[in-house]
C-alpha cells in the first residue's frame, strides 16, 4: 500500500519505522510484530529516516508508555483507553487483555490509512475522524467508564494554551480517569522551530509545547480536578541504556530526552 503524508501526519512513519527497526533485532527490547508487518506492506521510501540508530530510545518510550497502559487495565478491566493522535502505534496488539475497550482519534487523512492497514474491530476497538481539539470526540466514550486518555507523541506539536485546555478538559470530563503524554525538552523543541532536528534526510516538523524534565509539576495549575502528577522513569535497555531507568537524574541527559508524564484526576464532578 502507497502512503503519501506530509508534514505531522507524517511522523506516525517515523515512529512506525523505528519500533519495527527494533522489533526486528534478535535482542529487541520491544516485541511488536504488528509494526514490523505494516513496514514490510507500506510502499514508503522508509531509508529517508536514518539508519534506526534512534530505534533502542524510541522503543523504551514506547515501553513505558505500555507499562502504564498495562497498568491501567490490570487495574480497571474492561476500561477505556482513549488513544489521541494515535497515527500507526500498534500499542493495543501490545497490551490487549482481551476486555479492554480502545478508542483511536485522530485527524482524517491519517485514520484514513490506520484504518486502511489496520481496521476498526467494533465493539471493543473503534475510531473518530476528529482532531484531539475537537473535544466532541468525549461524546464516544460511555459516561462512567474507567477512562485512560493517552497522548503519545501529540501535545508538543500544539500550542501551550491548546494543551492547557485538553488536560483541562479530560479532567473535567473523566472524573477519577487518568492521561498519559509525554512532554519535549525545551533545548530539543527550539531546535525544531529551527529546522535543525533531523533523522537522515528526515526534517522533523516544528515542536510548540516544551517542559523540561523537573518541570512537569506545573501541569497541576490546568485544573483544580488535577489530582496527581508524575514522571514515570524509563525502562532498561541494552548496552548504555540499561542506565534509562537513571537518565532523569544526569543533567545533559535528562534535557534531552522526553519526560513520560502520568496524571490522575480527582474523583467527582462537584466544584473544587
Amino acid at each position: 500500500m502507497k502512503v503519501q503524508l506530509t508534514g505531522v501526519p507524517e511522523t506516525l512513519l517515523w515512529t512506525l519505522y523505528h519500533r519495527a527497526a527494533e522489533a526486528r533485532r534478535e535482542d529487541a527490547i520491544l516485541h511488536d510484530p504488528k509494526a514490523v508487518e505494516l513496514v514490510d506492506v507500506i510502499d514508503y521510501p522508509f531509508a529517508k529516516f536514518g539508519d534506526g540508530s534512534l530505534a533502542q530510545w524510541q522503543a523504551l518510550r514506547v515501553l513505558a508508555f505500555d507499562y502504564a497502559v498495562r497498568r491501567f487495565v490490570d487495574e480497571h478491566p474492561g476500561g477505556t483507553v482513549v488513544a489521541l493522535g494515535e497515527g500507526l502505534e500498534t500499542q493495543f496488539w501490545r497490551v490487549d487483555d482481551g476486555r479492554v475497550r480502545w478508542l483511536t482519534v485522530d485527524l482524517p487523512e491519517t485514520l484514513e490509512v490506520r484504518r486502511a492497514l489496520l481496521p476498526d474491530d467494533p465493539p471493543r476497538r473503534r475510531s473518530v475522524a476528529r482532531s484531539a481539539l475537537d473535544l466532541s470526540w468525549m461524546d464516544e466514550v460511555p459516561d462512567g467508564d474507567p477512562v485512560l486518555v493517552t497522548a503519545q507523541g501529540l501535545l508538543m506539536y500544539l500550542r501551550p494554551p491548546e494543551v492547557r485546555d485538553l488536560i483541562a478538559a479530560c479532567a473535567d470530563r473523566f472524573p477519577g480517569g487518568r492521561m498519559l503524554f509525554d512532554t519535549m525538552p525545551r533545548a530539543l523543541a527550539r531546535r525544531s522551530r529551527e529546522g535543525r532536528v533531523r533523522s537522515g534526510d528526515y526534517t522533523a516538523p516544528a515542536w510548540h509545547w516544551a517542559m523540561n524534565a523537573g518541570e512537569y509539576p506545573k501541569i497541576a495549575t490546568a485544573s483544580p480536578r488535577i489530582a496527581a502528577v508524575r514522571s514515570l522513569p524509563y525502562p532498561a535497555g541494552r548496552g548504555l541504556f540499561r542506565f534509562a531507568p537513571w537518565s532523569h537524574l544526569v543533567p545533559l541527559v535528562r534535557d534531552m530526552r522526553l519526560t513520560i508524564v502520568e496524571v490522575d484526576f480527582a474523583l467527582g464532578r462537584e466544584p473544587i
